[in-house]
């Protein structure tokens, strides 16, 4: 219950930043966020993915991919698994989107999304 209530928080903080446009200060603020000592279980990250998309799911507002991606790589970090956000952009369609890796893997979408997208930056 308790991973719930952190995603639905990290949701919530990340919305923040994206009413007020503030996109500079939400890649940072992901990029600063402490990765804490990493655990041993295998499944932890698609648990905690899992949980993010359970709370998406119930939460008021569709959760943009660039707030879903930023809430879950806090949520994996606060747990000990270090993630990435991953910002990529399509050229044709023109189109940009956020995902979150771990070791290089695609956790919280699609695993070809790296084929689709162009990386831009991470943090």
């Amino acid at each position: 219950m308790v991973v719930y209530l952190q995603a639905f928080w990290q949701l919530i903080r990340f919305e923040y930043y994206l009413l007020r446009r503030d996109f500079p200060l939400l890649r940072e603020r992901v990029r600063r966020y402490p990765c804490a000592p990493s655990r041993a279980d295998n499944n932890l990250s698609s648990q905690l993915c899992s949980a993010m998309d359970v709370v998406c799911f119930c939460y008021p507002k569709q959760a943009l991919c660039l707030q879903r991606s930023a809430a879950t790589v806090c949520l994996l970090r606060r747990h000990g698994v270090p993630a990435q956000m991953v910002m990529g952009i399509q050229h044709f369609p023109l189109r940009a989107h956020a995902w979150v890796e771990v070791d290089g893997h695609v956790v919280n979408d699609k695993p070809y999304t790296r084929e689709i997208y162009a990386e831009l930056d991470s943090c």
